[in-house]
C-alpha cells in the first residue's frame, strides 16, 4: 500500500500523538510499504528518513491565508504521491483530506488519540476512526460516530524504533524511596492531586522525593503549588526529558494521575521499564494496566486515595516488588509491532473491500471513476 500520515508537526517533544504516527510510519515503510508524512516538520524528519519515510512539509496553522495554502500544497502532494490511504491524526488533517480527496481515491483513516476534546467528534469524517482504547471507542459512538466505523486498536509502544532498548538506558542517581510521574504540566494530568498526595504523606515517609518529569503550558502553576507545601525541597521539576525512561528505571513507583486519558503511552513504557505503578481509574488507563492486574487503580480527583495507595506500597517492600513484577508482565501486548499490524488490518480492510476483491489492483483502479469512498 501506500500510505500518507498527516499530523500537525512531528516535533520530539513527548507529545503521544506524534510519536504513535511516527512508531507507525517507520514500521510500515520497514515492512514493505511506501509511506509518507504530512507535517509542519520537526525533529523526527531524521528519523523518517533513516526509515525511508518520505516527508512533506505542510503548514496546517489555522489562519485563512494559511490554510487556502495549506490547501494548494495538499493537492499537489496527492497528486504526486497517489496515496491508498491517508491515515489523519489531528483534526486540521482529516478536515483537510476529506474536503480535498476530490477525484484522488484513496481511503481516509483517522486515530482519536484525544476524545475528552470537543471537536474530536470531526474525526467522524473519515471511513475508518480507530480508537486507542475501548473507553474511547464506547466515548465516540456516544457522540454520534456509528459504531460500524469504530475500530479499536490500543497503543503500545515496546519496541519503538524512537527509542533504544530498555536495557541499554542508564538509571539516574535519584533520591529514594523516589515517586516519579511523566507528563504534560496540564491539570488534566492530576499534577495538582499527586502534589497534595505527596505532602500528606511526606511526614510518613521522611526520605521520599517526588520527581514530576514533563513541560506545558500550567507547569508555573503546579510550580507554585509545590512551593506553598512544607516539602519543596522534595519535590523536583525535571522539565522534558528526550529520554524518560531514565526516570522509570530509577523510580520505585510511577504515578499517573490523570482526569481524562484516552490511553496514555508512558503506562506502557512504565510497565517495560517494570514500575510499581499507580493510575487513575479513567478512560484507557485501567486497559492499559490490564483492568487492574499490572498496575493499582485509585479514583481521580482524590488525593487522599492516591496517597493511601502511595504508603501502601512503601510500606511494605514486598508488595513493592509484588507490583514490581506485575507491571512487567505480558508485555507482547504492549508492543509497536502489534499496533502496526492491527492498524494494517484497518487499512486493508478498506483496501480489500473496492472493489471486493483481495488481489485487487490499485495502478488500474486509479483510472476507474467510480469512487465508493
Amino acid at each position: 500500500m501506500r500510505i500518507i500520515h498527516i499530523l500537525n508537526d512531528i516535533q520530539e517533544i513527548g507529545n503521544g500523538i506524534i510519536n504513535v504516527a511516527v512508531d507507525l510510519a517507520c514500521l510500515q515503510a520497514r515492512t514493505g510499504h511506501e509511506v509518507a508524512v504530512v507535517s509542519g516538520g520537526g525533529e523526527y524528519e531524521a528519523l523518517l528518513s533513516r526509515y525511508g519515510v518520505k516527508h512533506y512539509r505542510l503548514d496546517q496553522t489555522r489562519k485563512p491565508i494559511r490554510i487556502l495554502k495549506a490547501a494548494v500544497r495538499y493537492r499537489a502532494i496527492i497528486k504526486e504521491f497517489q496515496p491508498d490511504v491517508v491515515h489523519a491524526h489531528m483534526m486540521t488533517g482529516v478536515v483537510l483530506a476529506r474536503l480535498l480527496r476530490g477525484k484522488h481515491k484513496y481511503f481516509l483513516v483517522s486515530t482519536v488519540h484525544n476524545e475528552f476534546q470537543r471537536a474530536s467528534v470531526l474525526m467522524g469524517l473519515a471511513e475508518r476512526v480507530i480508537a486507542v482504547s475501548h473507553a474511547v471507542q464506547t466515548s465516540m459512538v456516544r457522540r454520534g460516530i456509528p459504531e460500524s466505523k469504530l475500530r479499536v486498536v490500543c497503543n503500545g509502544t515496546v519496541g519503538s524504533p524512537r527509542t533504544r532498548k530498555i536495557q541499554e538506558y542508564e538509571s539516574l542517581p535519584l533520591q529514594h524511596p523516589a515517586i516519579a510521574t511523566v507528563a504534560g504540566m496540564y491539570k488534566r494530568k492530576g499534577i495538582a492531586e499527586l502534589i497534595q498526595a505527596f505532602e500528606q504523606i511526606a511526614h510518613l515517609l521522611p526520605q521520599a522525593h517526588l520527581y514530576i518529569v514533563g513541560n506545558g503550558p500550567e507547569r508555573l502553576l503546579f510550580e507554585a503549588q509545590a512551593r506553598e507545601t512544607a516539602v519543596a525541597d522534595r519535590i523536583h521539576f525535571e522539565g522534558f526529558q528526550p529520554e524518560p525512561q531514565r526516570y522509570l528505571l530509577s523510580c520505585d513507583i510511577f504515578v499517573l494521575a490523570s482526569h481524562h486519558d484516552p490511553c496514555p503511552l508512558v503506562l506502557s513504557e512504565a510497565r517495560e521499564a517494570g514500575c510499581a505503578i499507580v493510575g487513575t481509574q479513567v478512560d484507557g488507563i485501567p486497559e492499559a494496566l490490564d483492568n487492574g492486574q499490572a498496575g493499582l487503580l485509585v479514583p481521580p480527583n482524590d488525593s487522599a486515595a492516591l496517597a493511601k495507595t502511595l504508603v501502601q506500597l512503601l510500606g511494605n517492600a514486598d508488595v513493592l516488588h509484588e507490583w514490581k513484577q506485575r507491571a512487567h508482565q505480558d508485555l507482547e501486548r504492549l508492543s509497536i509491532s502489534r499496533v502496526n499490524q492491527e492498524t494494517l488490518a484497518v487499512y486493508g480492510e478498506l483496501v480489500n473491500s473496492y472493489p471486493n476483491n483481495k488481489n485487487i489492483d490499485w495502478a488500474a483502479q486509479k483510472q476507474n471513476p467510480v469512487w465508493e469512498g
